[in-house]
């Protein structure tokens, strides 16, 4: 095994900034930080790029500059993006059925679900009762007719449960019907929001990625695994009947990304858990997000919905899969006393093992943070919560922009 000791951490911080640079340095030093990166887009320019590390426990070899890693959750930030452009072109009506859109999707009790309800984790379609394996989510017209036939687990609308994968699989569908070329949400994402914006991050990982650019993600150590995790959700998660069990580990469970050859599977969509990218494309496509999407050719109107307070299910945020309250608002979480971040307008998306990204509008930030080694809170990573802290200081205290070599 080794170690992130030796391992110099390279990028820059803008005057002003240098106590994001320090947090980050404490990370390797206090808080078993194994490799990772951190940038923020500050009104619309880089203020913070770091590096640094190790980007393979098993080989020592080193975190890169455009190192990328999975992200798992945080990849539904990355997918929303996707349906917040089709609103913006006027292709998709929060407020509609999704029906309307999707006809075959109004099976089993399905017909009133909103597109709103749906990327809140409202619908009540956290699970898929049907075997699902790597060949179905690799053949999306199959894979539709599946999630057409899941029946709701209980009355849209009423209840929130953490749709862990099959959000993304439904979004990506939904993208399907109502994108002129019928274009994947991967595809999508690549054409309108990774190319204009010169993004290392991808939905749908492409062959000629080489290994070396590609981050392993450690695990914490099995103790850490089992004592870490809030208790109930600890024992709810090896419940073969319960709810998380149901929504993460089977049909097709959350490692259907992985490749025993190439580290991450190729030509594979999981929208809601296998985005591979660099803290740099996140900070980046959220900075856009969080300064007005000129380049993305987003609307006002678009931006305001999704700086919007979260709306309640009838019995409130109270999540039937996560065992806590957490809030969800047009596929991204939003700040919450539970998982608080930036300001009330922002929005973004953690991922199982302290992946970060986030846009906020009041203050004009794009965030991103990965990491080679999973943590193992739900509510804010430490090595995350230290960066942000930081971030939000410099914020309060922003000085005339200057690179500083780290």
């Amino acid at each position: 095994m080794f170690t992130s000791t030796s391992q110099p951490i390279s990028g820059f911080v803008r005057s002003g900034f240098e106590g994001v640079r320090a947090a980050f340095d404490t990370n390797f030093t206090r808080r078993r930080e194994l490799g990772g990166a951190c940038c923020v887009y500050y009104l619309g320019d880089p203020a913070v790029d770091l590096w640094g590390g190790i980007r393979n426990k098993q080989t020592g070899e080193p975190w890169e500059r455009d190192t990328m890693v999975v992200v798992h959750s945080a990849t539904k930030g990355l997918a929303a993006m996707t349906l917040a452009i089709a609103h913006s072109r006027g292709w998709l009506d929060y407020e509609e059925r999704v029906a309307t859109y999707w006809p075959e999707f109004a099976q089993q009790g399905k017909a009133r679900i909103t597109v709103r309800q749906l990327l809140a984790h409202q619908a009540g379609l956290f699970a898929i009762d049907e075997p699902v394996d790597r060949g179905d989510v690799a053949d999306l017209d199959r894979l539709a007719v599946i999630l057409a036939r899941q029946k709701p687990a209980w009355e849209p609308g009423t209840r929130q449960a953490y749709h862990a994968l099959t959000l993304g699989f439904y979004q990506n569908e939904l993208l399907r019907r109502i994108d002129p070329q019928h274009r994947s949400l991967g595809r999508f994402f690549q054409d309108e929001i990774a190319t204009p914006l010169k993004l290392d991050a991808y939905i749908n990982v492409p062959d000629d990625i080489p290994d070396s650019r590609l981050a392993t993600l450690a695990s914490p150590g099995r103790l850490r695994m089992l004592f870490g995790f809030p208790p109930r959700l600890a024992l709810e998660a090896m419940n073969r009947h319960s709810n998380i069990y149901r929504a993460l580990v089977v049909n097709p469970g959350a490692g259907v990304y992985l490749d025993n050859e190439r580290i991450y599977a190729r030509n594979l969509e999981v929208p809601s858990g296998g985005a591979v990218t660099t803290a740099r494309a996140m900070a980046r496509a959220y900075g856009a997000f969080a300064n007005g999407g000129r380049e993305l050719r987003l609307r006002q109107e678009t931006l305001e919905l999704l700086s919007a307070p979260a709306i309640p299910p009838a019995r409130g945020f109270y999540d039937e899969c996560l065992k806590g309250e957490l809030q969800f608002s047009l596929g991204f979480m939003k700040p919450s006393a539970a998982w608080p971040f930036g300001s009330p307008r922002s929005f973004g998306a953690p991922g199982t093992g302290g992946a970060l990204g986030y846009a906020d509008p009041t203050t004009g930030v794009g965030y991103g943070y990965v990491t080679s080694l999973m943590g193992t809170s739900l509510t804010g990573d430490p090595r995350d919560v230290a960066l942000r802290d930081a971030l939000d200081t410099a914020i309060g205290t922003a000085r005339v922009p200057g690179k500083h070599a780290a």
